[in-house]
């Protein structure tokens, strides 16, 4: 439970229809399994203690009697188990039967929940048996023992607020408003769904995007458990589909017919965070009732995955339609604003290295939109101390197979009169040797835009943003920044990407030996005609920095709890001591690079995470880290 993870398990018993001793040995077994594997949350399906598929044997009262006791005798297996376990029955209350979720704790019922929404179509005649809940809370009477009763229960944690979940029943979650809306409004960050769906041909995916739909829509995690082996096929087969969602996202789920216990964390510290930025997500508790139970966190060994590249999807067709949804938003960001300042020219510089290569491919996308020539696009290549003949070459044959106008303006005279100018020697390679050449550059594209009545289009990135990696007033500077929001793990797949579709072999040529190229600004001299500067040696591996990113910034985790993720996700990779400095890096430098952001260009925001001070990210430049670092500084390593 330790930063807010709280593992759960859906779970289908095989059962057999009526047999309530049977049944409850059965789901015993279950929740022995699931608290040996340290669940805290174990969902059961709709009316699994009896069956769901009893018809008019719900009317017997032996039945129901019999449901009586095998809840008992769940419940009281269930002591010593740090572990709720939320099965389904049927009880009876003034003359009604109720399809009711029982939430079974260390000996105790916590709550009775009754299903809101009885159906009566198709295969269902569930109003044959069942009367819907009240619309108020109440009592019932189980086994001489008065219970919370209602469909406005909650059940919260006393020793993690965060941890708070509310039950809905099978149709309530295909009804226009869900219970579950509510349950959320009121503070429930998991749902628990018991469930008798039948399956049907493609069933499966429409209840799966339900289940997911709704946890996207209710910032909240979904455990959905469903009723498979031992009910009734007389005119319907169970295929006991279990899913585990958390907002919008799929994390665990059993193969039909398989009746696996599906088990997943759910992260309620991320789901509380994010309701807390949603303003339109309104909190109203009016009618509830919340029952607190104690269970004390301890930590949760994780099973789910952390995408070490979160910001990329996995090979196939879903990373070639994020490709290019990115490029066309970049595109007609720098299209609408090519035509809204009527401007003869773009004007950017053009390294050789991926950044600008992306830009100029943007570039290039934006003229053809517009149906201008791309000769309109001015690409200067300005060599200096460090420009290697290969990145120099490469952007030379860069701009030519894109077609657009080349221009060629060494630095190095300018800098060194500027070196002289302010009396810097030329054997001091710090800060000022390395930004000269920076700024000397973007004067250079500057006075080019100025010259030709064009702007100059910026080519740093996210993640260059996020570090700070950029010279004031020097690269930092355009009059508009395509890159501004794309991380530098997704840049270089962007360049693939458009390296794998064109028919120009030139032009594949030199994006594949762009691609294979190293990062690096090229700001001190090469070493042999070797690049000397490398820059993931300096501040770091990028592809941590942008995980980094995006569970720090995106998604608000503390220091601790981005550490820990990044050991698991990286293991193997990069050891925690390496994982730990580079971490360190991260928030030094994001706090103290902050005056950077402050001031960028305008830049078209093309996923979630983007830091211009107009929109998503809006920080002091003088905010301490301390509180960050202070909490990494308690972090031991192996």
């Amino acid at each position: 439970m330790r930063h807010g993870f709280i593992k759960c398990a859906a779970g289908t018993p095989e059962i057999k229809v009526a047999d309530c001793p049977y049944n409850a040995e059965r789901i015993i077994e279950l929740m022995k399994r699931a608290a040996k594997e340290e669940v805290r949350l174990l969902v059961l399906p709709e009316l699994c203690i009896t069956g769901y598929t009893c018809g008019d044997l719900f009317f017997q009262r032996r039945l129901l009697d019999g449901a009586v006791a095998a809840l008992d005798k769940i419940a009281l297996a269930s002591i010593g188990m740090k572990m709720i376990t939320v099965a389904g029955l049927p009880l009876a209350k003034n003359g009604r039967i109720y399809n009711c979720a029982a939430v079974i704790y260390q000996g105790d019922i916590l709550g009775i929940v009754p299903k809101s929404n009885i159906p009566n179509y198709n295969e269902f005649y569930e109003w044959r048996n069942f009367a819907p809940a009240p619309a108020n809370n109440s009592e019932i009477t189980v086994g001489g023992t008065d219970y919370p009763f209602g469909q406005k229960l909650l059940f919260a944690c006393s020793d993690l607020q965060e941890f708070r979940f509310g039950v809905e029943i099978c149709e309530d979650l295909w009804v226009g408003i869900s219970p579950s809306s509510y349950h959320c409004r009121a503070g429930a960050t998991i749902i628990a769904n018991l469930s008798g769906s039948n399956e049907i041909v493609g069933k499966d995916e429409y209840r799966r995007s339900l289940v997911c739909g709704q946890s996207a829509k209710q910032f909240c995690g979904y455990v959905y458990a469903n009723a498979g082996q031992g009910e009734s096929t007389t005119d319907i087969v169970f295929a006991g589909q279990n899913i585990i969602a958390e907002n919008g996202i799929l994390l665990a789920e059993s193969p039909l017919f398989s009746g696996e216990l599906t088990i997943s964390e759910i992260d309620v510290h991320r789901l509380d965070g994010e309701r807390r930025k949603i303003s339109t997500f309104v909190p109203d508790d009016t009618g509830y009732r919340i029952i607190y139970f104690d269970m004390t966190p301890k930590d949760t060994k994780l099973t789910r995955a952390f995408s070490k590249s979160p910001f990329v999807p996995a090979p196939g067709p879903e990373r070639s339609r994020r490709c290019e949804t990115v490029l066309s938003i970049q595109s007609m960001g720098l299209k609408t604003r090519i035509a809204h300042t009527n401007s003869s020219c773009v004007v950017l510089g053009v390294s050789g290295g991926l950044d600008s290569c992306l830009a100029l491919l943007v570039c290039a996308r934006a003229m053809d939109m517009l149906q201008r020539p791309r000769k309109d696009i001015i690409a200067v290549t300005m060599p200096g101390f460090g420009t290697t003949d290969r990145t120099r070459g490469n952007a030379e044959k860069l701009v030519e197979s894109i077609g657009a106008t080349l221009m060629q303006i060494g630095i190095n005279d300018s800098v060194l009169q500027h070196f002289k100018d302010i009396g810097h020697s030329t054997e001091e390679r710090n800060v000022v040797y390395e930004n000269a050449q920076a700024r000397e550059r973007t004067q250079i594209l500057m006075d080019i835009a100025n010259k030709h009545g064009g702007f100059v289009v910026g080519t740093g990135d996210l993640s260059e943003l996020a570090l700070g990696w950029a010279t004031y007033n020097g690269d930092h500077m355009s009059m508009y920044g395509v890159n501004a929001s794309v991380p530098k793990t997704l840049v270089r797949h962007l360049v693939e990407y458009c390296a794998d579709r064109t028919d120009n072999d030139s032009l594949k040529a030199v994006l594949h030996d762009i691609l294979d190229t190293p990062v690096s600004p090229e700001l001190l001299p090469a070493e042999n005609g070797r690049i000397s500067q490398r820059t993931e040696s300096i501040v770091g591996p990028y592809e941590l920095h942008d995980f980094f990113l995006y569970y720090a910034i995106r998604w608000g985790f503390p220091p601790s709890k981005v550490f820990r993720i990044a050991s698991l996700s990286f293991k193997g990779e990069y050891d925690e001591k390496e994982i730990l400095r580079w971490l360190r890096t991260f928030y030094q430098r994001f706090f103290s690079q902050q005056y950077k952001r402050s001031c960028l260009p305008d830049g078209p925001k093309v996923g979630s995470v983007a830091l211009s001070p107009r929109g998503d990210w809006r920080m002091p430049s003088d905010a301490s880290a301390s509180e960050w670092l202070e909490e990494l500084n308690g972090i031991t390593v192996r």
